[in-house]
C-alpha cells in the first residue's frame, strides 16, 4: 500500500473514531471543537478588519469637505457648511450647520435633503441618546426637530454620534470667515498621512501580540484529551496497528477536531460579526456586513489550521512509546533537552538587535525580520515553561496533603498544566513589551497643547463678523457651576504704511478679563496698555494710529476706520491666556473700544467652573449653544494625541478585549476538559476518604503553579523584549513597573476568575458515580 494510501486511511479511521468512538470520543472531540472554533473566529475577524477599516475610511471620505471642491460666489448648486462638534461626557457629538444657496446644493451621503432651519437630521445612535434618560441635558441644546434620521452610507459606524442642522444666519461674505466654507460636492481626502516607521512597528508589534496568544490556544486545543486518546491507541496497538498507524490515527483524530473547530468558528465568527453592530468601543464602531473576512486570508486560516492539528499532534506524539498492554508516559518520562528551546530566543535576539537604533538613522523596519523576531521571542516562552516547571516541581517534596496531590500530578503530566499556562504567559509578554514601547514612544505622539485648564476649562469663540459678545457671557455666567466667565473681544488694526497683509491686535475687555492676558498691577476703567510682551514689530506707542479695517461690512466703499493709541497707554508684559496664545499690540477697557468698526474678528468667552456641580460643563454648553447657535466651545486640555496614535492605541484596546475574551473562554474549556479527563481519579479519592476542600485545593495548586511560573517568564521576557524594542526607536530604557505589575495582575485576576467558574463542575466529578464505567 502506498504511503498517500496509508496516510488516508489511517485518518480516516482516526476522524471515524473521533465521531463514533461513543461520549467519549465526540465528547473530546467537542471540547477540542470548541476551542479551536474560538481561535478561528478570533482569526476571521482579525481578516476583516482591514475590509471594515476600508469602509469606515470610505464613508468618511464620502462626507469629507476637506477636500471638496469650492467657491467664492454663491450659485444654484452651492452649500454652507460650518462645523458645530459638542462634546457630551466626554463623547464626541460631531456636527455641522447646514445652509443650502440654491435647489441643486449637494446633499450629505445618508440623506434625502437637506435639513431646513430648526430642523436637524441625526444618526440612529444620537437619535437613541437623544430619547434616553442619559440625553437630557443634550436635548436642550440640540432643540431642534428631528426631520430625518442619517443612514448608513453617511456614516463611519453604527455607534457613530452625528447630525446635520440647518441654519439660516450662515453667511460668507469674504474669506475672512474661515469658519464657514462654500462647497459644491463632497470629495474623498485626496492623500492620507502615511504612519511614520515607529506607528508601523508599533501596528506590527500589535498584530504579532495579539495573534500569537491565539495559535497558542488553538494549538494547545487540539492536544485536549491526550491521555485518554494514547490509552485508546494502546488498545489498538493490541489488535495488531504498529506505531506509525497509530500515530496517524491519533492525526485523524485532531483534524476531526480542527475541522469541527472550523464549522464552530465560522459559527462564533458569524453570531460575533451581528454583535459588532450593538457594541461601541471608545466611541468606535463598525456595521456588521463591512467585517468581511479576506478571501486568500480566510482560504489560508482553513487550511493552516487542520494542517497545524496534525502537526502538533504528530509533534507531540514524539517522545510518547504506544505499547499493546499501555503507554510508556505512565511512568518516569524522559527529563526534557534544553538547548534547542534556547535557539528560540537567541534566534528571535539575532533578528532585532542588528536593527537597534535604525530610527535615530532614519531609517525603516523591516516588518518581517521585527515579527519573526518578536514570535520567536513569544514562542520560546511556549517552549521554555514546560522544562522550567519540570525543573522545578522535580524539586518540591513534603508539604499539606493538597499541595503534595498537586505537586506529583505535575510530576507526572505536567505537558498538560504548561499548556494551560502558555497561552496566558504569551499575551502577557507581548502586553508587557508593547506597554513599555507605548510608554517610550507616547512623547512623541502625545503633545502639550499649551492650555491651561486650571484658569479655564471651556473657552467660547463666537462667529466672526459680530460686533461684540452679546448676551452671551451673561447667559453662561448666569448658568448653574459656573464659577467666572470672562469676555475678550479682539479688533484688527494695521500701522500707517504696513502691508494690509500684517495686522496688529487691539483687544478689549474688562480689567479682570485683560489680566488673563497681560501682567496688570493697576487696571480701572479708561485705562489702556501696550503689550510689550514678544511682539515681531516695535511695541505701539501711546498717540499712535492704527487703521481698523471693516473686514466684515459688506459695503464696497467701506473706508478704514482712523483710531489712536490712547496717550495714557501704559506699557505691560503679555502672558498667556488660557488657550496658550500670547497676544501683542493693545489692550483697552470698554470704554475706550474702536467704535463704528462694524465687526469683531475675534470674540472668546474664558469659562470656570466648579468640578463638584453635576454636569456643570455640559450645561454651560447648553447655555453658549443656545444663546449664540454658531458659538464653538473648545474644552481646554493640558494635551493631545496625534491621530495615528490615538488609533493604534484604540485598536489595541478592541484587539486586547477579544484576546482577552478568547483567554478566558479558552482556559475555563482547558480546565473543564481536564476534570473530565479526571473524573474517575477524582471519584476514587473522594471514596477513599480525601476530603473535598482538598482535591479542590489541589486542582487549584495544579493551575496556580504552572500559571504563576508562567507569569514569571512572561515578565522577564516581556521586559527583555520591551527594553530592545525601545532601543530599536532610539529610546532610552526605562521600565514602567506599576505597568508591569497591571499586566501581570491582569492575567493572574483572569485565571482567579476561571478558577472559580470551574468549582462546581470540580465539585460534580467528586460524585460516587465517577467511578461507574461500561
Amino acid at each position: 500500500m502506498s504511503s498517500l494510501r496509508a496516510w488516508a486511511r489511517d485518518l480516516g479511521m482516526g476522524v471515524r473514531f473521533a465521531f463514533g468512538g461513543g461520549r467519549e470520543g465526540w465528547t473530546r472531540t467537542l471540547f477540542t471543537g470548541v476551542g479551536v472554533g474560538l481561535g478561528v473566529a478570533l482569526l476571521l475577524i482579525s481578516t476583516a478588519l482591514p475590509s471594515a477599516l476600508t469602509a469606515r475610511y470610505e464613508r468618511s471620505d464620502a462626507r469629507s469637505t476637506l477636500d471638496a471642491p469650492r467657491t467664492e460666489q454663491p450659485g444654484r448648486d452651492t452649500l454652507l457648511v460650518m462645523r458645530a462638534d459638542q462634546t457630551y461626557h466626554d463623547a464626541a457629538v460631531e456636527g455641522s450647520f447646514l445652509r443650502a444657496e440654491g435647489p441643486d446644493a449637494p446633499v450629505p451621503p445618508g440623506l434625502e435633503k437637506i435639513p431646513g432651519p430648526g430642523e436637524m437630521a441625526v444618526s440612529p445612535a444620537l437619535k437613541q441618546l437623544l430619547d434616553s434618560a442619559e440625553g437630557a441635558e443634550l436635548r436642550k441644546r440640540l432643540d431642534w426637530r428631528v426631520s430625518e434620521i442619517i443612514g448608513d452610507p453617511g456614516l463611519m459606524g453604527p455607534g457613530e454620534l452625528l447630525f446635520y442642522a440647518g441654519n439660516d444666519r450662515l453667511q460668507k461674505t469674504g474669506p475672512e470667515q474661515y469658519q464657514v466654507i462654500r462647497i459644491t460636492g463632497f470629495a474623498p481626502v485626496e492623500e492620507r498621512e502615511e504612519l511614520d516607521p515607529v506607528l508601523m512597528l508599533l501596528v506590527v508589534l500589535t498584530f504579532v501580540a495579539l495573534l500569537l496568544p491565539v495559535a497558542v490556544f488553538i494549538a494547545a486545543a487540539v492536544r485536549f484529551g491526550g491521555e485518554r486518546r494514547d490509552l485508546r491507541l494502546a488498545a489498538l496497538r493490541l489488535v495488531g496497528a504498529d506505531t506509525r498507524t497509530v500515530r496517524r490515527i491519533a492525526a485523524g483524530e485532531a483534524l476531526a477536531g480542527s475541522l469541527v473547530g472550523l464549522f464552530l468558528g465560522v459559527g462564533f465568527f458569524a453570531v460575533g460579526r451581528e454583535l459588532a453592530g450593538s457594541f461601541t468601543l471608545r466611541q468606535r464602531s463598525v456595521f456588521p456586513a463591512d467585517l468581511n473576512p479576506s478571501p486568500g486570508l480566510a482560504a489560508l486560516v482553513a487550511v493552516v489550521v487542520p494542517a497545524a492539528a496534525v502537526a502538533v499532534t504528530l509533534f507531540a506524539l514524539r517522545g510518547v512509546v504506544v505499547e499493546p498492554l499501555g503507554v510508556v508516559r505512565t511512568t518516569v518520562p524522559r527529563r526534557r533537552r534544553v538547548w534547542w528551546r534556547l535557539l528560540l530566543p537567541v534566534g528571535g535576539l539575532g533578528l532585532l538587535v542588528p536593527l537597534a537604533g535604525r530610527r535615530s538613522e532614519g531609517g525603516d523596519f523591516n516588518q518581517w525580520q521585527v515579527s519573526a523576531g518578536v514570535a520567536l521571542l513569544l514562542v520560546a516562552i511556549t517552549a521554555l515553561l514546560p522544562w522550567v516547571l519540570e525543573r522545578l516541581v522535580s524539586r518540591l517534596s513534603g508539604g499539606p496533603v493538597s499541595w503534595q496531590l498537586a505537586v506529583r500530578r505535575l510530576q507526572l503530566t505536567g505537558g498538560g498544566a504548561a499548556r494551560l499556562a502558555n497561552g496566558v504567559a504569551v499575551a502577557v509578554a507581548g502586553a508587557i513589551a508593547l506597554q513599555m514601547l507605548f510608554a517610550a514612544v507616547e512623547s512623541d505622539y502625545v503633545a502639550s497643547t499649551g492650555q491651561d485648564p486650571a484658569r479655564a476649562a471651556l473657552a467660547i469663540s463666537l462667529p466672526p463678523g459680530q460686533e461684540s459678545t452679546g448676551d452671551l457671557p451673561a447667559k453662561v455666567a448666569a448658568t448653574e457651576g459656573v464659577v467666572a466667565a470672562v469676555p475678550l473681544t479682539t479688533v484688527y488694526g494695521r500701522r500707517p504704511g504696513a502691508d494690509t497683509g500684517i495686522r496688529t491686535e487691539i483687544t478689549v475687555g474688562t480689567c479682570e478679563a485683560l489680566r488673563e492676558v497681560a501682567v496688570l498691577n493697576a487696571c480701572a476703567d479708561g485705562d489702556a496698555f501696550v503689550l510689550a510682551g514678544p511682539d515681531q514689530y516695535e511695541p505701539l506707542q501711546p498717540d499712535g494710529k492704527l487703521f481698523v479695517d471693516p473686514l466684515f461690512d459688506p459695503a464696497p466703499d467701506a473706508k478704514p476706520l482712523e483710531w489712536t493709541v490712547p496717550a495714557g497707554a501704559m506699557p505691560v508684559t503679555a502672558r498667556e491666556d488660557p488657550t496658550g496664545r500670547i497676544r501683542q499690540g493693545v489692550l483697552v477697557t470698554p470704554s475706550l473700544s474702536p467704535r463704528g468698526v462694524g465687526a469683531a474678528e475675534n470674540a472668546q468667552v474664558f469659562v470656570q467652573v466648579d468640578a463638584s456641580v453635576p454636569d456643570a460643563l455640559e450645561k454651560v454648553r447648553t447655555a453658549a449653544l443656545n444663546a449664540d447657535p454658531l458659538s464653538r466651545t473648545l474644552t481646554l486640555k493640558y494635551t493631545r494625541e496625534k491621530a495615528g496614535y490615538s488609533a493604534i492605541r484604540t485598536g489595541l484596546f478592541f484587539g486586547a478585549t477579544a484576546v482577552l475574551i478568547l483567554i478566558g473562554t479558552s482556559l475555563l474549556v482547558s480546565q473543564l476538559e481536564q476534570l473530565r479527563e479526571r473524573k474517575r481519579l477524582l471519584s476514587a479519592l473522594v471514596a477513599f476518604g480525601t476530603k473535598r476542600s482538598t482535591l479542590s485545593l489541589s486542582v487549584l495548586w495544579q493551575m496556580a503553579l504552572p500559571i504563576g511560573l508562567g507569569l514569571a517568564l512572561a515578565t522577564a521576557a516581556g521586559v527583555g523584549l520591551g527594553a530592545v524594542l525601545m532601543r530599536m526607536t532610539a529610546r532610552p530604557v526605562r521600565i514602567d513597573w506599576s505597568s508591569v505589575a497591571a499586566m501581570t495582575g491582569t492575567g493572574a485576576a483572569l485565571v482567579a476568575v476561571v478558577t472559580l467558574l470551574s468549582l462546581p463542575a470540580l465539585l460534580r466529578q467528586m460524585r460516587p458515580d465517577g467511578l461507574r464505567t461500561e
